[in-house]
């Protein structure tokens, strides 16, 4: 039987079992789509990441990205956890590497084997959407919205979220309802609470729509977060700033993401975000079947 070298790592954490846990597969270019997205069932984490020899000069190596139901064409712990395990396989130096992906060539610089920086794709804005819908999506109340002056929209750096801003308090009720979700066209949201004297927020982020209930830790959401801080006069629309997004308390798995934001005449132009990549696990998977 043929099998496939893979590792199991914990990202955006400093210590197993928290954060965000991804599966990380070697030598699967022979492999085709579904055959990937079977072995992202297999392993049934919110994503797999297949390390494959990139086809673009300027590229480091290429990544394809699975949810156990679809492909993306970009995440952030995936991306992270990837450049980090490659550089441990002695598969490339640390320094600045180059990953090809959906969403182009995305930088990441690896300072060791045990964390990585990642600088996200063009940032864009995206729809506006009513606070009510948003809230009626997440189970929350009226005076659960903690932006008055703001309007929760669509933001990425890659992938786009949608970001609700709520009061702490809120975050512990918060969940998206599927239906609900579909019906108010929400794949993916982030409810957050802002605290702005530390440039921190607590986030959950839910991603309905790609048959992920709750996500532990999002490093493509802590982005586009950015992005819609900036956009909102949440954080300055020229320079760089520096926040850090808390998640994953709710599910038990701790995470920290350490970001910033660049911007000018008040408009993101690009994001960063940072994290630790903790190895979990190692081991042999089995190649499933071609289904043509």
């Amino acid at each position: 039987m043929s099998t496939l070298a893979y590792e199991i790592v914990d990202v955006f954490t400093d210590r197993p079992f928290a954060g965000n846990p991804l599966a990380v597969v070697f030598g699967a270019e022979a492999l085709a789509g579904d055959q990937m997205q079977a072995l992202a069932r297999e392993f049934n984490l919110s994503e797999t990441v297949f390390v494959l020899p990139p086809t673009d000069i300027e590229a480091t190596y290429r990544a394809r990205i699975f949810t156990p139901e679809t492909e993306l064409p970009f995440a952030g712990h995936p991306s992270v956890g990837a450049a980090v395990v490659s550089v441990r396989r002695g598969l490339a130096a640390s320094g600045h590497l180059v990953q090809e992906c959906g969403a182009g060539l995305l930088p990441i610089v690896v300072s060791d084997t045990d964390s990585a920086t990642l600088t996200g794709g063009t940032p864009t804005l995206g729809d506006a959407f009513d606070p009510a819908v948003l809230l009626d999506v997440t189970g929350l109340a009226g005076d659960d919205f903690a932006g008055p002056k703001t309007t929760p929209s669509a933001a990425g750096c890659g992938l786009e979220f949608v970001f609700l801003p709520v009061e702490r308090r809120a975050l512990a009720r918060a969940w998206a309802d599927p239906a609900r979700a579909v019906a108010a066209g929400v794949s993916q949201i982030d409810v957050f609470a802002w605290d702005s004297d530390t440039n921190t927020a607590y986030s959950r982020v839910f991603c309905p729509g790609v048959s992920v209930p709750e996500d532990p830790a999002t490093g493509s959401a802590a982005l586009g977060l950015g992005v819609w801080l900036v956009a909102n006069g949440w954080l300055p629309g020229d320079g760089t700033s520096a926040y850090t997004v808390h998640q994953g308390f709710e599910m038990h798995r701790p995470s920290l993401l350490t970001c910033t934001v660049r911007a000018s005449n008040g408009a993101a132009t690009s994001a960063t975000v940072s994290g630790h990549v903790v190895p979990v696990a190692k081991g042999e998977i089995a190649v499933p079947p071609f289904v043509g």
